[in-house]
């Protein structure tokens, strides 16, 4: 007798497995969609470097302005024999000068607030009626002032990390800074020093978005930690001399 024939027809020699076929139609389209996102990606990078340049010279243009501003109205003050007072900073720096030894548990807390954790940690701030009822409990253990917009510049630029995923990332992208803070319209460097130097709406997104500041020890050193600085010391406030100890730690 003849072998019985097996059940169903003989695949055609050199046929594709329909798994096999699977695989690559999904890689093919896998291929297609980041070709497309990439296309995307790089359609939005040149639209954004036009927007970013567009913004950086605007506000290039907002400080002179005030610059010239500033100098007008001190020139004004001066030929009538007076005195041009400037505003009060709307916001400040906030550097820890002091460790934990004997410090009272609401001053830890307060620390702890403010981020600043260990010493040689810088945060902004905005200045109101609260944060200065804050500094002024913590204020042996701090100094701060308002920082003019080249120490704001050089702090972002050279120690900025940013926030991302409770992770402490570089600022080497402004696609980093456009994620995070996008919705409130900062989507560069140029935009996040601008929300910090003009107190903006979105200032307190900015700031959180920075990772507290880690300078490097004083050059020099910082003597009579424990008096206050209009008494020869070191800690509160030091108004725009601020700019010297950042640029001495930086």
């Amino acid at each position: 007798m003849a072998p019985a024939q097996k059940a169903g027809a003989a695949k055609p020699a050199g046929a594709v497995p329909e798994s096999v076929l699977k695989k690559r139609k999904r890689d093919e389209d896998w291929a297609a969609k980041k070709a497309a996102a990439a296309t995307d990606a790089k359609k939005k990078a040149k639209a954004n470097r036009q927007e970013i340049f567009k913004r950086a010279e605007k506000y290039v243009k907002e400080y002179r302005s005030q610059e010239a501003d500033l100098i007008r109205l001190r020139r004004e003050a001066k030929a009538k024999n007076g005195f041009y007072v400037e505003p009060e900073g709307k916001f400040a720096f906030v550097v820890r000068i002091r460790g934990i030894n004997d410090m009272h548990p609401k001053s830890r807390k307060i620390l702890q607030l403010l981020r600043l954790r260990q010493i040689n940690m810088g945060v902004f701030i905005k200045i109101n009626k609260a944060t200065m009822n804050m500094l002024r409990r913590v204020e042996p253990y701090i100094t701060w002032g308002t920082p003019n917009l080249k120490t704001v510049k050089e702090l972002i630029y050279k120690r900025g990390y940013g926030k991302v995923n409770k992770d402490r990332i570089p600022l080497t992208d402004n696609s980093i800074i456009e994620k995070a803070l996008g919705q409130y319209g900062i989507i560069c460097i140029e935009d996040l020093i601008h929300e910090i130097h003009s107190a903006g709406p979105a200032f307190k997104q900015a700031s959180n978005f920075l990772w507290p500041f880690k300078l490097s020890a004083a050059k020099g050193g910082l003597a009579k930690k424990r008096l206050h600085y209009i008494e020869g010391g070191q800690a509160g406030n030091r108004e725009d001399y601020i700019n010297n100890l950042v640029k001495a730690m930086n």
